[in-house]
């Protein structure tokens, strides 16, 4: 997922062009451009941008450049996105088809842990720095604010407007394909922890414990006999003799008793 999210961060900053258009509208009409066209593409170099705008004086021209170098965060933004891919891509492989080679030693996986935590850093701060850089596209480009830099828009019998507002909705979507590098990023680092084995001290099983004082109280009474049942010790009366008794108890009292009721 890591290298798709990567192609999809540089390449909508790295292919951006845009452009925006204004109109200065003289007091004397057949000065007047209608139709200025102001071009800017990555990697925004905007104060190498330029474009002519009509001085409203004897069909002069003047040439005004664009404010503004915002080329560093927008290629320290690209250049890690590339990075990032061919990183991502290569530690695929391995893991699909040099895994064994990958898991000796250990260190494997620990070159991974910090190469991971590196890339995870850089998308931080690279992501922040972009859309700071963003930030200041935006207003340089603003028709608005461009059009403070043309003399004739600076008297009032002359009339100046943007007439078409550059698109930024890539840009915007490749400052948010930053920060989600970013969270793949440092959900990655997790799982390469994991493969360290760094871990697995702390999560050994705990020591068997003594069983519970039911158990043994349940072992105690298994070995425990019943005195009536065993045959060593204890009285066990023999039933002939019981027999006999309640045969001489029915001779003697039975009949006092059936007398006594007649």
């Amino acid at each position: 997922m890591c290298p798709f999210f990567a192609i999809f961060a540089f390449s909508t900053c790295g292919s951006y062009s845009g452009m925006f258009k204004m109109a200065v509208e003289c007091r004397n009409r057949t000065e007047s451009n209608l139709g200025i066209e102001v071009e800017f593409e990555y990697p925004f170099r905007l104060h190498q941008v330029y474009f002519d705008a009509p001085k409203c004086k004897d069909r002069d021209l003047e040439r005004i450049f664009l404010v503004g170098d915002y080329s560093s965060s927008a290629e320290f933004f690209v250049t890690i996105g590339v990075f990032a891919f061919l990183y991502s891509t290569t530690a695929l492989s391995i893991y699909i088809f040099f895994y064994e080679k990958y898991k000796e030693n250990n260190k494997g996986p620990l070159i991974d842990l910090a190469v991971t935590a590196v890339f995870a850093f850089m998308w931080l701060v690279s992501s922040a720095a972009w859309a700071k850089g963003l930030s200041d596209v935006k207003t340089a480009t603003d028709p608005d604010e461009v059009l403070t830099l043309i003399t004739a828009c600076d008297e009032k019998e002359n009339t100046c407007k943007e007439v078409h507002d550059p698109v930024m909705s890539g840009l915007n979507t490749s400052v948010a394909f930053g920060f989600i590098n970013l969270v793949l990023w440092i959900g990655n680092l997790w799982f390469v922890f994991k493969e360290t084995g760094i871990i697995a001290p702390f999560m050994r099983a705990p020591p068997p414990q003594a069983k519970p004082a039911a158990d043994a109280y349940g072992q105690q009474g298994a070995y425990e006999q019943d005195p009536y049942a065993s045959n060593q010790g204890g009285y066990q009366p023999e039933y002939n003799q019981e027999a006999e008794y309640g045969q001489g108890y029915v001779q003697q009292g039975a009949p006092t008793s059936f007398s006594n009721q007649m």
